[in-house]
């Protein structure tokens, strides 16, 4: 089957899995903000931490384009972007003189891996933003494998585009600087690419301060001290944190992490620049993410999973005859969550945590990725339900969202359904 096709069918298949697996209620979290804003259907002028100027504006113009009302505009984004997200870890492994079956089963991995499954059936940005980073990756990869040296200047274009959606991938600036450093024998793309990320990234900055908004506005947020907080810990939460990071990799991707890291060593070995481009690109996103100070934290290792999905199918090359006896494994992975939920929920601690977080679903929540049938924030609100813990912020965005689609004519009774 030509690379094409295969890709074709991989997109056709995720798209479908995410849509059926897709929010059937607007879930809790930062969901209602999101939906909020497109709703409102006003284009943001100002790139703040928080605001995800690439990704609002996107999805307002799916809205205004194809008529949709703000929770579809924002479905359709997250789970397009998401299975062009599969394509694209495709090909980068398909370049890494990997076959098109061993880059189909490491793409399904990371398709099927929990944290982007789940956020690929919310309505959240960090599909969104795995779309750019791995487009980025991908043109790090083909600058490395390729005589087409235009690829490097896409890097910078990508890599520019990407802090336009979520900031956080200031943390790979690092690696992309260790990679023009690699790429300086190409002066001419090397200096383009770095020059027009440059100016990509700086046009934050101007564009805040044209504004009135301080300088460090596109990396700072009036609504929360998640980074300071992320020094004041104690070592033993540091040490909690770490633990809870590699239980992360584990439920993301279970036994293949072992190609994972066999694709780690044979890299090194291999291609030792492309090796430390995407060290130090993981360095920095899996130390911030272990230790930022927020409840979420999972969602921020996106990038770095990006990346060790590479290394998988890497890995996958060099361990062929193990692939071959494991690799039909990957279409069970979501027996793997559904097992796990079983047996967490049989424990005690399980069954005491399915109470705690009973008001948006119990463990289900939690351990699996599909959020169709699910509890909704709306008519949690609109009952005036209580929760064990704050949510003051989601319920903010809901009055504000409740009166909004009341002034457009519906009733509280068909907001709930929301």
């Amino acid at each position: 089957m030509n690379r094409y096709v295969t890709a074709l069918l991989l997109f056709l298949i995720f798209l479908t899995i995410y849509y059926c697996g897709s929010f059937d209620r607007i879930p809790f979290a930062d969901c209602t903000g999101f939906v909020l804003t497109v709703e409102q259907g006003d284009y943001i002028t100002t790139a703040t931490a928080t605001s995800h100027f690439l990704y609002i504006n996107t999805a307002i113009l799916f809205k205004d384009i194809f008529s949709l009302s703000g929770i579809e505009a924002n479905r359709a984004l997250v789970i397009i972007s998401a299975a062009l997200s599969v394509v694209v870890v495709y090909f980068s492994i398909f370049t890494l003189n990997a076959n098109k079956f061993t880059s189909f089963v490491a793409a399904v991995i990371f398709d099927f891996s929990f944290s982007f499954w789940r956020n690929a059936e919310i309505i959240e940005v960090y599909t969104f933003n795995c779309l750019w980073i791995a487009l980025f990756i991908f043109c790090m990869i083909k600058s490395f494998y390729s005589e087409n040296t235009f690829y490097i200047v896409l890097c910078g274009l990508f890599f520019g585009v990407s802090m336009w959606v979520h900031i956080q991938n200031v943390l790979m600036i690092p690696g992309f600087l260790t990679f023009i450093y690699y790429m300086r024998f190409q002066k001419k793309q090397a200096i383009t690419s770095l020059v027009l990320f440059a100016f990509i990234f700086s046009a934050l900055f101007i564009l805040n301060y044209s504004q009135g908004l301080p300088l460090n506005s596109p990396y700072s947020s009036d609504q929360g001290e998640w980074l300071a907080d992320s020094f004041k810990k104690n070592s033993i939460q540091y040490i909690t944190d770490f633990i809870k990071s590699i239980f992360y990799l584990v439920y993301n991707f279970t036994f293949f992490i072992f190609f994972g890291i066999v694709g780690i060593f044979t890299l090194y070995k291999e291609n030792r620049k492309m090796f430390f481009v995407f060290l130090v690109c993981s360095f920095f996103v899996y130390g911030f993410s272990t230790f930022y100070a927020v409840s979420d934290n999972y969602v921020f290792f996106l990038p770095f999973n990006i990346i060790f999905a590479i290394a998988i199918g890497y890995g996958f090359t060099y361990r062929e005859n193990l692939f071959k006896k494991t690799s039909f494994t990957c279409a069970f992975i979501p027996v793997f969550y559904i097992l796990s939920f079983c047996i967490v929920g049989k424990t005690a601690k399980g069954k005491a945590f399915d109470d705690f977080k009973s008001y948006k679903g119990g463990i289900a929540y939690y351990l699996l990725p599909w959020m169709n049938n699910n509890k909704g924030i709306i008519e949690f609100v609109i009952d005036k339900k209580t929760a064990p813990e704050p949510i003051h912020w989601m319920k903010a965005s809901v009055d504000e969202y409740v009166k909004l689609m009341k002034s457009k004519g519906f009733t509280e009774s068909e907001i709930k359904k929301f």
